[in-house]
């Protein structure tokens, strides 16, 4: 075999762009709006009953995937969240002061945007307190007319 030829069987070890691997996948798409300036309030939680007349309220702020906001009523005095969003999945962490007795509580959950069959986005909410796995739900607040 002449050194032309074994020459042109060999294979150059350099990568090609299609030999690249994306070294992060990419998020999943979002199918719900932005969470950017809305309010909700819990009406469900495995933690604590909720107080349909005064019922824990949200606030939600969102930029290029990074969430964050405040949180008040019923058994708590004030609380702040901060996370990130991946399609309609968000990560959050989370302290607050309870009002019973000032005891400060912090933790993680994850919350998955739904629509609600009125229309207005859903939080379903999963995160561990006081050492087991909770649940909550959130609804919506629609500014007024």
């Amino acid at each position: 075999m002449s050194s032309a030829a074994a020459s042109s069987e060999t294979r150059d070890p350099s990568p090609t762009p299609h030999d690249e691997t994306p070294s992060e996948a990419l998020p999943p798409p979002m199918r719900m709006p932005s969470l950017d300036g809305r309010r909700f309030v819990m009406t469900a939680s495995t933690t604590s009953a909720v107080d349909p007349d005064s019922p824990s309220e949200f606030t939600y702020f969102e930029r290029d995937g990074v969430i964050w906001g405040d949180y008040w009523g019923d058994t708590v005095t004030f609380g702040r969240h901060v996370g990130v969003r991946e399609g309609d999945v968000i990560r959050l962490s989370f302290v607050h002061v309870l009002a019973a007795d000032g005891t400060v509580v912090r933790g993680e959950g994850e919350s998955t945007i739904e629509r609600g069959e009125d229309g207005r986005l859903e939080l379903a909410e999963r995160y561990e307190m006081h050492g087991a796995p909770q649940e909550s739900r959130c609804v919506e607040v629609l500014p007024a007319p």
